[in-house]
């Protein structure tokens, strides 16, 4: 069937699904014409789905009708092998020939919504249906007066209490704290002000994306608010979707928008909201709850004209991705992970063996959703920016080694001597655990007792009531926290006789039921009851969540005064994000009832958290981590274990898939340092850049300039890679590159001393080798210059797939043409649209002529 009829069929079914009509029924009159008031016959519609493109005037546009029949959509389609972006002045001129405000470009499987008043087109996945383009028109958004309007600090506050400053309370400067505090007042800092005014820019640009990247404990919820604010004062939003990730942020982020902007706009849960969301102007809800079976199609492209996504980098990876483009209009990403993570890495050759490529190629994917590209966000406000600034803490790292984890570590992995008895005697064995193996394997109860131990003997104590400071300990699996869990009880009713009935410390992972509960009722003091100490003080009477996972990101819990790390972390964003549960100041007279008391206070204030590290995280981060390296896991501190090569290292004797170490176990070193304003290296990363060095070299740049570049290539190899200094090499060069192919040295110089603009991509590497093969067959045999536009689609998406997938190569080389059928990335319908004489001269004109090890 011809690609043009395939795409008509295509539109057809989009439009009568989203309500569209060709014909009066029972519903009403038919909405869609061919042409300004002309109404199709079932005749016309089939004979024209035959070939859509071939009538007298060229192209055939469908024109969608409102009620009145005025026209209201222009519908531009393109036959399936085109882009439907071609007709978008076509489109244009017609729109606005008739009145249209409305566009969508589509080719039966790619589709473009278009606001000509707004923007740019933008993709969609299915079209509106004629109610919400009604309710849509009524949106007249005003980039200008978005840009003009005034974002003061008092910008929240003003929705709160619009006369706040008129108030006797605000007025007497000796009131003005309990009058806030009273009215629970929220002013921006000046940095969320600057987070606003920095949309401002990006608008005024015509941005449409925007991404913050903001620390954890700065307010990014805050700072979302004034923006949503922004967006609805200034009628460039109606509606506002707010995508989370996890459950208890969903219900954090509903509250906090209504006590910021309840008296102006209304905020709902979508899944407590179902049939009522509409008339709220803010709908938060998780991104898992719009993915269960599709729900998120049940809204319209139009639906929402404002989309943030909490935690970006987490809710738009996978399949999520597909909720936050599915509607039109501005996007706003925010995120705590560091632009420094953003590092690049060679797609077409991923590390198995690095849990750090997902996160990689994820962090990548951010930057570029929100229109980042350079690596560069909308806002950065930064660790050591709060640190700087008074408005966050660094942590007291407590650096406590025992026996068994000093042993542990290695190169290999986390590794460890089994001795086993045989018939022969005693023989010892080495058994290396890979970061999934550990987490699964390894339990040490004497180990576990000591880091509970020492935990409970150097933790900070509440100021107020001098009980253990609230806690949360970080633990390898729920059956590691179960059994940490129950050894922090038992020490409890040890130290604490009679004060805790084991409830000192809960369990707070997702198998437990209410654990999601359980966040919030720590948070708000009142995890398994309050006031155990002292009547007049609130705070959880529970001391210690233990959890793996469920508290890492997005938990705000201000009182927090230790965090234990009892397993180790591989993944920079994971400790950026663990040890910022740590990070936020707190006055903790805030929950003292008795203001006499509140003046006996003499440490009232939240000045220092304790990082307790029991696997030498922070070192690794700090001194052995290589951010431009495939990650190595840290070497021991005496010692070094050797281990297999295999991903699962090799098993203990006798068949066991565990390593329990049951002999005691002591702390071997126990260092306590407290952070500097110049941070972690987690939070400062500084790398040389390549072209500096390369640049500032004479005798390269000599070399350079006379072409010699096998003279140049062997003299970088020779002096410049692998030297301790840098230790520069080509695959951390083509990482840091960002392209997704191989690249090779004499390239790299090229663009360094600037004889190319930049590195193509690989497809733009493969339409000019597709160019070239056009050029040098224009006069064989089979090719003319009338061929058409389909068949020449089919070769050039063949060479491509020819050019970058072995697998293929190796069908067609070997013959096995049956396996197309049920070959995904280039199937026999895809093998049969190229002309048959081409099946072969593809083949061999690319192993003749193109450089395959480029795509590699």
């Amino acid at each position: 069937m011809p690609k043009e009829a395939q795409a008509r069929i295509k539109i057809n079914q989009l439009l009568e699904a989203a309500g569209w009509r060709f014909f009066d029924t029972p519903a009403g009159s038919a909405n869609i014409a061919l042409e300004p008031k002309v109404k199709l016959t079932q005749a016309q519609v089939e004979a024209l789905g035959k070939d859509f493109e071939a009538n007298g005037h060229g192209f055939v546009d469908f024109l969608l009708l409102d009620e009145q029949h005025f026209p209201l959509v222009v519908l531009e389609a393109k036959a399936e092998n085109k882009n439907p972006l071609i007709g978008k002045e076509q489109a244009r001129k017609y729109a606005k020939s008739l009145s249209c405000r409305f566009v969508i470009l589509s080719n039966g499987n790619l589709h473009y919504f278009w606001d000509l008043q707004h923007g740019n087109p933008h993709v969609i996945t299915s079209f509106p249906a004629p109610g919400d383009i009604k309710g849509y028109t009524k949106f007249q958004p005003d980039p200008a007066r978005l840009v003009s309007e005034v974002v003061p600090l008092d910008y929240i506050a003003r929705t709160q209490i619009p006369a706040y400053d008129q108030e006797a309370g605000w007025q007497n400067a000796s009131e003005r704290d309990a009058f806030t505090e009273k009215n629970r007042l929220r002013f921006l800092r000046t940095y969320q002000q600057r987070a606003a005014h920095a949309v401002q820019t990006a608008v005024k640009a015509g941005q449409t994306r925007f991404l913050f990247e903001m620390a954890t404990g700065t307010g990014k919820t805050l700072t979302a608010a004034a923006v949503i604010k922004l967006f609805l004062r200034t009628s460039n939003a109606r509606r506002v979707l707010f995508l989370v990730d996890r459950l208890e942020l969903e219900d954090q982020a509903n509250k906090a928008f209504t006590t910021l902007l309840k008296n102006d706009y209304k905020s709902v849960i979508y899944k407590e909201s179902r049939d009522d969301w509409r008339k709220a102007e803010i709908v938060v809800t998780t991104v898992q709850s719009l993915l269960f079976n599709a729900k998120y199609k049940q809204f319209s492209p139009t639906d929402f004209d404002l989309v943030i996504s909490d935690e970006a980098h987490r809710s738009i990876g996978g399949n999520a991705r597909a909720v936050f483009e599915y509607f039109v209009g501005y996007k706003l990403g925010l995120t705590a992970t560091p632009k420094d993570y953003l590092k690049k890495f060679d797609a077409a050759k991923p590390s198995t063996r690095d849990p750090r490529e997902s996160e990689r190629r994820l962090l990548l994917d951010t930057y570029r959703t929100f229109g980042c590209e350079s690596g560069e966000p909308t806002y950065r406000y930064s660790l050591l920016d709060g640190v700087k600034d008074g408005f966050l803490i660094n942590p007291l790292v407590v650096d406590a080694r025992t026996t068994v984890t000093t042993q542990l570590l290695s190169d290999q992995g986390y590794a460890a001597v089994v001795i086993a008895d045989t018939p022969d005697g005693e023989q010892t064995s080495e058994q290396v655990f890979k970061q999934k193996n550990f987490e699964k394997q390894f339990f040490s109860e004497p180990t576990n007792r000591l880091f509970c131990e020492t935990l409970l003997k150097h933790g900070l104590r509440d100021p107020i009531s001098n009980e253990f400071g609230k806690t949360i300990v970080f633990a390898v699996s729920q059956n590691h926290a179960s059994k940490l869990t129950q050894l922090l009880n038992d020490l409890a009713d040890t130290m604490y006789p009679g004060l805790y009935q084991s409830d000192f410390a809960v369990q707070v992972t997702s198998l437990i039921p209410d654990a999601q509960q359980f966040t919030i009722n720590f948070t708000n003091n009142n995890l398994l009851g309050s006031a155990n100490v002292l009547p007049a003080y609130k705070t959880s009477k529970a001391r210690i969540c233990v959890t793996v996972g469920m508290m890492t990101t997005g938990y705000d819990c201000p009182d927090l005064l230790n965090l234990a790390l009892m397993r180790p972390v591989f993944s920079p964003s994971d400790f950026v994000q663990i040890k910022g549960r740590g990070t936020r100041k707190h006055d903790f007279r805030e929950e003292l009832q008795d203001d006499t008391l509140k003046t006996q206070v003499t440490a009232p204030d939240k000045t220092a958290y304790k990082l307790f590290d029991f696997f030498a995280t922070c070192e690794y981060f700090e001194e052995k981590f290589n951010y431009d390296e495939v990650l190595k896991l840290p070497r021991p501190s005496t010692g070094q274990v050797q281990g297999g090569d295999d991903e699962t290292g090799p098993q203990p004797p006798g068949g066991g898939n565990s390593y329990e170490h049951t002999a005691p176990d002591s702390i071997t070193s126990q260092v306590e340092q407290q952070v500097g304003f110049q941070g972690m290296k987690v939070d400062r990363m500084f790398f040389e850049k390549f072209e500096d060095r390369v640049l500032a070299d004479p005798i390269i740049a000599q070399q350079v300039n006379d072409a010699q570049w096998d003279q140049a290539i062997n003299y970088i190899t020779t002096e410049l890679f692998d030297k301790p200094a840098e230790y520069f090499n080509l695959d951390k060069l083509r990482r840091a590159a960002g392209v997704d192919r191989r690249l090779g040295l004499k390239e790299i110089l090229q663009k360094t001393f600037g004889l190319i603009p930049g590195f193509k991509s690989k497809d733009e590497l493969l339409e000019d080798e597709f160019d070239k093969f056009l050029l040098d067959q224009q006069n064989a045999t089979g090719f003319s210059a009338d061929s058409t536009a389909a068949a020449v689609q089919a070769m050039k998406y063949y060479f491509k797939a020819y050019a970058t997938d072995h697998r293929l190569r190796d069908i067609i080389e070997t013959q096995r043409l049956t396996d197309l059928n049920v070959y995904p990335a280039f199937g026999m319908s895809d093998f049969k649209a190229v002309p048959p004489v081409w099946r072969t001269r593809i083949p061999e004109y690319v192993k003749d002529y193109v450089p395959l090890n480029q795509f590699m």
